[in-house]
């Protein structure tokens, strides 16, 4: 298994401790970040990562999905 870098998790947390502030300008949007800024965002998750890899030319970017908290998800069990 492949160790995951000390800067991921680091730019990880940072997301999670500036999601207001993120909320302004990113709402119901996916947000990649490097360096605990961001370098990519849009709708479509798929094309974030590769704009962020395209980039950066790192393989392992969090990202994350600024919710208004407007959403309901669910799960079916059928």
């Amino acid at each position: 298994m492949k160790k995951i870098p000390k800067e991921f998790w680091d730019d990880m947390r940072w997301g999670r401790e500036h999601r207001s502030e993120l909320l302004d300008k990113y709402t119901n949007q996916w947000v990649a970040i490097v360096d605990k800024k961001v370098i990519s965002s849009g709708k479509d998750l798929s094309k974030v990562e590769e704009e962020a890899r395209w980039k950066t030319h790192k393989k392992q970017i969090p990202t994350l999905f600024i919710d208004s908290g407007e959403h309901i998800y669910g799960q079916s069990i059928l």
